[in-house]
């Protein structure tokens, strides 16, 4: 995987995190190293909403900016193709 697109997407997410979740600090998700069940964790300890709501929107997030990524692959990947036929 392009280690530009991961950054972006974990930069991106972790900011949909903090949209969702204010009182998570970037420090707080950075130590989770985004790991979802650590993310799960650290919502559940400072909101007190169960796991399985976390889950569950943590899983809608995860998902939607797993998309976007691969969608930002096969760009990065179809312009590499094309700029070296060029």
């Amino acid at each position: 995987m392009d280690k530009n697109v991961f950054e972006g997407a974990w930069t991106e997410f972790k900011g949909e995190i903090r949209k969702v979740w204010g009182k998570i600090t970037g420090d707080e998700l950075e130590s989770t190293k985004g790991d979802v069940e650590s993310i799960s964790g650290l919502v559940q300890q400072k909101y007190g909403h169960t796991k399985d709501e976390v889950s569950a929107k943590l899983t809608e997030m995860k998902d939607r900016f797993a998309e976007q990524t691969k969608s930002s692959l096969r760009e990065s990947n179809a312009k590499s193709t094309t700029d070296k036929l060029n």
